[in-house]
């Protein structure tokens, strides 16, 4: 588990909320004299200074760490979710835009144009999405961060070639993709 969700040691934000609850319970035993509302008014100052510390400490934790804080995977300037979310409004777009010529509140050349433009953006936005690191590739990224060694990938099958054309084929391949003869029979 990464060390923000690790269990096992006391985070910077319980220290400081214990510190905080410790300090306001101290305070509300040695003023045992004075007036409730005193009292309450040192206990929630204490515990302001105590979420004081936890700012700084978010803060300042940053320059001190030597790890980079796995952040939004950002594609061409953007977030993927941006990204995501862009290409769900202009699919959306694109099919108000269809009903609503199916309606006939749109003139056919409109629709013609603003549908042109809104495909080539909803284009642009796949193309994008595609380009960046599938989950796989994250996937190993990580793996290699924590173990330091990239995980060994299994042999590649050895492609079946034809006996009469000469064509690779699958591996799991019983004919041939090209001429249509058993494979079979050729090995």
């Amino acid at each position: 588990m990464s060390s923000e969700t690790s269990t096992d040691a006391l985070q910077p934000w319980q220290l400081f909320t214990l510190a905080g609850l410790i300090g306001a319970t101290i305070v509300v035993f040695i003023s045992r004299g004075h007036t409730p509302a005193g009292i309450i008014l040192l206990s929630f100052t204490i515990f302001a200074a105590a979420i004081v510390g936890v700012a700084t400490w978010r803060t300042l934790s940053p320059f001190a760490r030597a790890e980079e804080a796995a952040g939004p995977q950002i594609l061409g300037g953007r977030t993927r979710a941006a990204l995501e979310r862009e290409k769900t409004l202009v699919l959306r777009a694109i099919k108000d835009l269809e009903f609503d010529r199916a309606m006939g509140k749109v003139a056919e050349k409109d629709f013609v144009e603003m549908g042109a433009r809104l495909r080539v953006r909803a284009a642009g936005l796949l193309r994008q999405l595609d380009a960046g690191t599938t989950y796989r590739d994250e996937i190993t990224k990580e793996i290699e961060r924590r173990i330091g060694a990239a995980p060994r990938k299994p042999a590649a099958p050895v492609a079946a070639k034809c006996a009469h054309c000469g064509t690779s084929n699958d591996t799991d391949a019983q004919f041939c993709k090209r001429c249509g003869a058993s494979l079979e029979a050729s090995e």
